[in-house]
């Protein structure tokens, strides 16, 4: 027997843009469910940067202090290797926000206190291990999903449904909306090593010849990633796991000590690496948003921000109409308006440096020296504010208004 419910706004995925969706929502007084396929947020995210432009966010919303009160680091700048040419990226300090540095926390605490905040609201639902499957018409219009749970078929009708689903989204697909593929030439392994007391805690990426590699300070580990050619897992792995270890153990001697944890190659964690976005981000009565709509490079870790810009636009663009119940197809457009730029300037900035740095980096042999225009960061520490306001803060850095959160 399928069960059936009927909501205002039907938010699929429990991800950074859909819980912050559905709980602007419900904070607004909409009627939200949002549906989670997994039973709980415990699961390997890889992507735990709160980057300054979120956390002004729930500094808007009065949540910050207590949110920090969750253990996490704080990376007030981001470093590089180049060669053998140390340098500053960028520095968070000077960024016009509550909070000046990029907090390193896991997704599922981030996730886990959204949703605490969020069943405070009658008008919010969460309902887990509910996966959808399609979506239900009438005629041209999205009115809905259909979903698998647990308990049996379930329906969800509803006056907007949101793709919030990431870059495999169900949701996108069931509404036959066109992807652009921007390409991608490098994919990523994931992977954390323990970290002794006393090592350095600054955030570095390290470049050289046939070598991309990224630690990130997580407190008792490195969160470690290694940038590798798109495809290039089987050649690493037919070369065997002790030659990765002692290659691993060469880059930084911050982690040489604990390569050996990785004890098998399930230890270390592929990322497919997918660019692209939606030509059209809504139908009537649908709209998807974050990776649903545009997936994005790890590169600057900014997925997750943009997609909590997304949310926030959101809900400040949809909140009033759909309160009135008098969502108009204006209004989903309204949204893609307002995020398309943004996410077209991130986007050509992350294929550029995929492009030009990256992908040519893995293929080169030979001494390398860093390009001219990051020797000016160094002799001109001004200069990184510009990295750091585009890595923090993005492009348009949206802002919770007190009509959209109901007050």
């Amino acid at each position: 027997m399928t069960m059936s419910l009927a909501t205002t706004c039907c938010i699929a995925g429990g991800g950074p843009a859909g819980m912050m969706l559905g709980f602007l929502l419900a904070r607004a007084g909409v009627d939200v469910v949002v549906l989670e396929k997994h039973a709980d947020f415990l699961r390997d995210f890889r992507g735990d940067t709160i980057h300054p432009s979120t956390l002004q966010v729930m500094h808007e919303l009065g949540l910050l202090d207590e949110f920090l009160r969750r253990p996490h680091q704080k990376a007030r700048q981001l470093g590089a290797k180049i060669g053998d040419f140390r340098l500053t990226i960028a520095d968070f300090s000077h960024l016009p926000v509550a909070a000046k540095y990029i907090a390193m926390m896991p997704q599922w605490d981030f996730l886990d206190f959204l949703a605490g905040h969020a069943v405070v609201f009658k008008s919010f639902r969460l309902i887990r291990q509910a996966e959808v499957t399609g979506l239900l018409r009438d005629g041209e219009r999205i009115v809905g999903v259909a979903a698998t749970t647990p308990g049996g078929p379930l329906e969800i009708r509803a006056m907007l449904t949101v793709g919030a689903d990431g870059r495999h989204s169900t949701v996108r697909a069931a509404a036959g909306l066109e992807v652009e593929n921007l390409g991608a030439p490098i994919d990523v392994l994931w992977m954390r090593l323990s970290r002794r007391p006393g090592e350095g805690n600054t955030t570095m990426g390290r470049f050289d010849a046939g070598r991309v590699f990224v630690q990130i300070d997580r407190g008792d580990y490195w969160q470690c990633a290694w940038a590798i050619a798109k495809g290039g897992l089987e050649p690493i792995k037919a070369h065997g796991l002790p030659a990765f270890r002692a290659e691993l153990a060469a880059l930084s001697s911050d982690i040489s000590h604990a390569v050996d944890e990785l004890k098998t190659w399930d230890d270390v964690k592929l990322l497919t690496v997918t660019v692209d976005r939606l030509k059209q981000w809504h139908r009537p009565g649908l709209l998807c948003i974050g990776d649903a709509a545009h997936a994005m490079s790890p590169i600057g870790g900014i997925g997750i921000n943009l997609a909590i810009q997304d949310a926030v636009a959101t809900a400040n663009i949809l909140a009033a109409p759909l309160r009135a119940g008098r969502l108009r197809n204006a209004d989903l457009a309204a949204v893609q308006r307002r995020r398309l730029w943004p996410t077209l300037l991130t986007q050509r900035l992350q294929v550029l440096a995929q492009d030009r740095i990256i992908g040519p980096l893995l293929a080169r042999r030979g001494p390398l020296a860093p390009p001219r225009v990051l020797r000016l960061l160094a002799g001109w520490p001004f200069l990184r504010r510009i990295p750091a306001r585009i890595i923090g803060m993005g492009f348009r850095p949206e802002h919770v208004r007190p009509a959209a959160a109901g007050e």
